[in-house]
C-alpha cells in the first residue's frame, strides 16, 4: 500500500488595500488559509485584516517548504510584488483556486 503523499504551502496574504504583505508556511493547506479568514490566527494577520491569498506554492517536503518561506520573507516588498504579479497581476484572492483543488473536493 502507498503511503499518503503529504503536501506543504507557501503562501502570501495580504489585506484589502494590499498594504501589508504576510507570508507563511502550513503542512495544513486549505485549512491554515481559513484560519486567517476567519481571524483564528491572533496576531499580524487579524490585527491588519491581512485575509487575500494572493501567492501559493506547493511542496512536498518540509524542509524545502521551510527554506522557501524563509527566502520570501527576506526579500523586498518590490521583490515579493514582482512574485506576486507574475502569477497574480490582478491580486485576486485564489482562495477558490485553492479550494477547487480535486484533493479538497473530494476529501482525500
Amino acid at each position: 500500500m502507498r503511503e499518503k503523499e503529504h503536501l506543504y504551502h507557501v503562501y502570501i496574504l495580504t489585506n484589502k488595500h494590499h498594504t501589508v504583505l504576510y507570508t507563511g508556511m502550513t503542512g495544513r493547506e486549505l485549512f491554515r488559509i481559513i484560519d486567517h479568514k476567519k481571524k483564528l490566527v491572533t496576531g499580524f494577520t487579524s490585527r491588519y485584516n491581512v485575509t487575500k491569498l494572493v501567492y501559493w506554492e506547493e511542496f512536498d517536503n518540509v524542509y524545502d517548504t521551510i527554506a522557501r518561506e524563509k527566502q520570501i520573507k527576506r526579500w523586498s516588498r518590490m521583490k515579493k510584488n514582482a512574485l506576486i504579479e507574475r502569477y497574480n497581476p490582478e491580486w485576486k484572492d485564489l482562495f477558490v483556486n485553492l479550494m477547487l483543488k480535486p484533493r479538497f473536493r473530494t476529501g482525500e
